[in-house]
């Protein structure tokens, strides 16, 4: 007499296929509902909220004009810093020439900065500005300084995404763009 198998591993493998497909199917649906779920609160979430959403993140506590400079940047690939060494290629960006005086300059900088889209000037004192910049969809916020330096004829600037750690070129991305339309606010040739 053959013995036969029994139990759950009774060598009938296609039944015991066709009883798991059932819950596997039940398991993805409910991972998948719970990610469209997820998604869809999060899409709510920026679409009804005024202010702050919870990308914003906390406004970094060393931020301003330390020892006549702003702060050094981040070790994280998502800022860029004119006072960053040549040499650290992910985050050195060269500072915006001015030609007049630098009160002039920033005041045209301040309008260059209020005219683009999801902006909020923080603070805007002396050779100084602080902007904060949104992004469009989820409201990530990326704090952007500028600090004139009179006898170099530049502004300084240092752009940092406040949350993550990757902001995939947005930050350098934007401080040329401001570049670009100070340049042309300023009129021809100032930084030939």
């Amino acid at each position: 007499m053959a013995l036969k198998p029994s139990g759950p591993h009774d060598g009938n493998i296609a039944a015991q296929s066709a009883k798991e497909t059932p819950m596997f199917k039940r398991t993805l649906i409910v991972a998948v509902l719970v990610v469209a779920g997820l998604v869809a609160g999060i899409a709510l979430h920026t679409a009804v909220t005024k202010g702050d959403t919870v990308f914003a993140g906390k406004r970094p506590p060393n931020l301003g004009v330390h020892d006549g400079k702003l702060a050094p940047p981040k070790s994280s690939p998502n800022n860029v810093s004119s006072r960053a060494p040549k040499e650290d290629a992910e985050h050195a960006i060269a500072p915006i020439k001015f030609r007049g005086n630098g009160a002039e300059a920033l005041a045209t900088l301040r309008k260059v900065i209020d005219a683009m889209e999801r902006t909020h000037v923080v603070r805007h004192d002396g050779g100084y500005l602080y902007a904060e910049f949104r992004s469009k969809r989820m409201g990530f916020v990326d704090d952007v300084e500028f600090l004139v330096s009179e006898p170099e004829g530049v502004i300084h600037v240092r752009s940092a995404s406040r949350l993550g750690r990757r902001d995939f070129g947005v930050n350098r991305a934007r401080v040329e763009a401001i570049r670009r339309r100070f340049e042309a606010a300023q009129g021809p040739s100032v930084n030939a």
